[in-house]
């Protein structure tokens, strides 16, 4: 008998097995379907980029992309939805940027952007010789007579090494970020940075820099990598280079803005929070289409297919759209400072904002347990190219809350591309393939639903 009950036990076991993954097979199919013959989100990416450009934190762009997907989100099947107050900086790009070199070769147009939260040089610019360096610690090698009043011009190429692209990007982003607070603490007169990317084209890529405890910053430009190698070569040719900077840019008051949150209540743990998310802000000079349209309207959309295949959740849904991710992170800040000062209880966190390529797998800040009951279902997505878990950073916009041990995940695509159009006039919405967004999507909702269903 005893033998009889475990075989008839065992039997069940494998049957249930059997049946779960039959009806997970099941929703993975469903899932990316459905994602992959519909427009609406596609659709509402277009509509973000054209309609809300240059939608930097604390301008009238911004205000608009929060009231778009407010509005979108208000027209579906969540149970409330609503803004979070948060106040954000204020700075205005002003006048489109001049750019010119100076050589006895001859004088050279070059195209340059100010960098996020530089100040202006003013109506009538800078003109200045040029100091090259490969990095901050090559400047610091410097005397403060030889940068002195000088325009300093940190050219440090992308290396083509790495696979993963964002490694090339995090070994040269110090430079841009950190490197025009030292230049000014020096005696600096300016700053030119080498753009960000693989390419050698004209187009510039900005970004934030951080003036750390300076008295007088000192204006900042991004400076194509086109322009860049042109100005390397004639520095190797000319000791006299001077170059001519001008730009309008301006810091304002702090203003309110606002997080976009709606939520769909779970049917078991109403008062547990999956939190799904990305930033609505982007720089002054592209449409924001990847950098991070597509993380907004991929997690709008998950919401979108769990409610169009009728599933509910055991625990409650929150989708988020942060505000400020590009300036000084005041979005996702409040978000966790209010999480945890309403006591709430979060299951975990996920964030998209790596561009709108194909999805390849998920990066998981968690401890490896997380991942190890990943492999329950991670095998579903394999047929849809989604094969890689990696042990990892999640995102900007959610890592305030690994302080408070929520574990997090973010989506990883390809990222070949990624820094063609990173914080670029080239970031619109015709470089985002809706196939490969919506491949995003749908491996975005598998993890939500899988995490939800079987936990960690």
């Amino acid at each position: 008998m005893k033998h009889i009950f475990i075989s008839c036990l065992f039997f069940f076991i494998i049957l249930t097995s059997f049946s779960q993954t039959k009806e997970d097979s099941l929703f993975v199919k469903q899932v990316f379907t459905e994602a992959l013959g519909d427009y609406e989100a596609y659709e509402n990416l277009r509509y973000l980029c054209k309609n809300t450009a240059g939608r930097i934190c604390g301008t009238p762009e911004a205000a608009a992309a929060v009231e778009f997907t407010y509005q979108t989100m208000r027209n579906m099947d969540f149970d409330t939805v609503y803004l979070q107050e948060t106040m954000v900086a204020s700075w205005k790009r002003g006048e489109v940027e001049t750019g010119k070199i100076i050589s006895s070769y001859g004088n050279f147009d070059v195209n340059v952007c100010a960098l996020g939260g530089s100040p202006g040089t003013g109506k009538g610019g800078i003109l200045q010789e040029v100091i090259e360096v490969k990095d901050i610690e090559e400047l610091e090698g410097l005397s403060k007579s030889e940068i002195k009043d000088k325009i300093i011009f940190f050219n440090n190429p992308f290396t083509n090494e790495h696979f993963y692209t964002f490694k090339s990007y995090s070994e040269v982003a110090k430079n841009r970020y950190y490197g025009p607070s030292v230049a000014a603490e020096l005696g600096a007169a300016g700053v030119l940075v080498r753009s960000m990317t693989h390419l050698t084209d004209k187009s510039t890529h900005t970004g934030i820099t951080k003036y750390i405890d300076v008295q007088n910053p000192v204006p900042s430009f991004a400076i194509s990598t086109y322009d860049a190698n042109i100005l390397s070569d004639l520095l190797l040719k000319d000791q006299n280079v001077k170059v001519f900077l001008e730009s309008h840019c301006e810091l304002h008051d702090d203003v309110l803005s606002y997080n976009v949150i709606g939520e769909k209540k779970g049917k078991k743990n109403p008062d547990r929070i999956i939190t799904v998310g990305g930033h609505i802000d982007a720089w002054y000079n592209g449409e924001g289409a990847h950098d991070d349209g597509v993380g907004c309207i991929q997690s709008i959309e998950v919401a979108r297919l769990l409610f169009e295949l009728d599933i509910e959740l055991n625990n409650t849904l929150r989708i988020v759209m942060f505000i400020d991710e590009e300036m000084n992170q005041r979005g996702a800040k409040t978000y966790a400072s209010e999480t945890i000062f309403e006591g709430e209880e979060h299951y975990f966190a996920f964030e998209s904002d790596r561009g709108g390529f194909s999805p390849l797998g998920f990066s998981v800040d968690a401890d490896s347990g997380f991942i190890q009951n990943m492999n329950v279902w991670f095998g579903l997505l394999y047929d849809y190219g989604v094969y890689r878990i990696e042990e990892g950073y999640s995102g900007v916009d959610i890592s305030p809350l690994k302080e408070h041990e929520i574990p997090l995940a973010s989506l990883i695509t390809d990222s070949q591309r990624y820094f063609d159009y990173q914080h670029a006039e080239t970031d619109v919405f015709e470089n985002v393939n809706r196939r490969q967004l919506q491949l995003g999507s749908a491996a975005m909702t598998s993890f939500v639903y899988f995490i939800d269903k079987y936990g960690y």
